[in-house]
């Protein structure tokens, strides 16, 4: 189990297990959510929002359980960072993006203080005055999420915030349930493949874990927002687009980093307020573009500024290896 090849392998097979898995939970537990008439607004924001951030939730678990928490903290922040500069800026490459008035005003801002957080965090543990994220803090970052949830279904309900409508369609108890209890066990098994085999290569390659987490974890995590995103670019849903790459930042701070670090503290690593300033820079670029210019569109010139600063980014990161 100790051959690169292998392990490589194995991770590719745990992030086909997370994608796929993924995709099976929100499909069951959509299908059910109908069947109980939950109203579509509740279910876009929370199970299908909550499916495309599980294979980052599962990694984090796993990870913090094994007592991993570089990959824990960095999977996060990687995954944001790769969510934003990457994924939105492949999309604007190839299709404009307009942005919705609520989304500038609400969501990209919420990304932006979630990313404020960590670095915050980061810089606290960086100066000495603590060593960990504690499970305190992780709470406290929960209780923001929930604060989120709530305040976003507030001004839904007021009209304040649009919506995309989605035609979710009802599935029977028992196909339902096997579809949930099928991808979860997808889940589970991936992250394990994933997160065994991080370590192992971070291992054999005598690199830190931190690394293997910000580039390679990350990108497998993020293979669901990367297929929601350019598809719903493709077709020419930038709402979609674009709201699935914030909500899932704003998902994967507030409650992936909050359960993590519940489950078990996370230490401080060397290159923690780094990964946090390029994932807190990511959400105030995408403010910047859209508060000059022409308003409410993102187009190819933004995209390619993205992807520019995200290869200097791993650049750096491969020249610290």
């Amino acid at each position: 189990m100790d051959n690169p090849l292998i392990l490589i392998l194995f991770i590719l097979g745990g992030f086909v297990l997370l994608t796929g898995g993924a995709h099976v939970l929100v499909k069951g537990a959509t299908g059910l959510a109908v069947k109980l008439k939950v109203p579509h607004l509740v279910i876009g924001l929370t199970v299908v929002a909550f499916g495309t951030s599980a294979p980052e939730l599962l990694v984090n678990v796993v990870a913090a359980a094994r007592g991993s928490s570089q990959i824990a903290i960095t999977n996060v922040l990687g995954s944001n960072s790769i969510n934003t500069f990457v994924i939105l800026g492949l999309s604007m490459l190839f299709f404009k993006l307009s942005v919705r008035s609520s989304t500038i005003r609400f969501e990209i801002p919420m990304s932006f203080l979630a990313a404020i957080a960590v670095l915050l965090l980061g810089a606290v543990l960086t100066i000495g005055q603590a060593q960990e994220i504690s499970k305190v803090e992780g709470g406290l970052l929960l209780v923001c999420f929930v604060g989120f949830i709530g305040y976003t279904i507030r001004l839904v309900g007021k009209g304040g915030l649009d919506m995309p409508q989605e035609d979710y369609k009802p599935m029977t108890y028992g196909k339902s349930s096997a579809y949930v209890v099928v991808g979860l066990l997808a889940l589970i098994v991936g992250a394990e493949f994933v997160v065994r085999s991080a370590v192992k290569i971070a291992t054999a390659w005598g690199v830190a874990e931190s690394v293997i987490g910000v580039t390679i974890v990350a990108f497998g995590t993020s293979l669901p927002e990367l297929a929601t995103s350019v598809m719903a670019a493709y077709k020419k849903n930038p709402d979609i687009a674009i709201g699935n790459i914030v909500g899932s930042n704003i998902l994967n701070v507030f409650f992936i980093l909050g359960t993590s670090a519940v489950i078990r503290p996370l230490p401080s690593y060397p290159n923690l307020v780094v990964d946090a300033l390029v994932a807190a820079l990511g959400s105030l670029l995408l403010l910047l573009f859209l508060m000059t210019g022409k308003k409410k569109i993102l187009h190819s010139g933004h995209g390619i500024i993205l992807l520019v600063v995200y290869a200097a980014y791993l650049a750096w990161i491969i020249s610290t290896v």
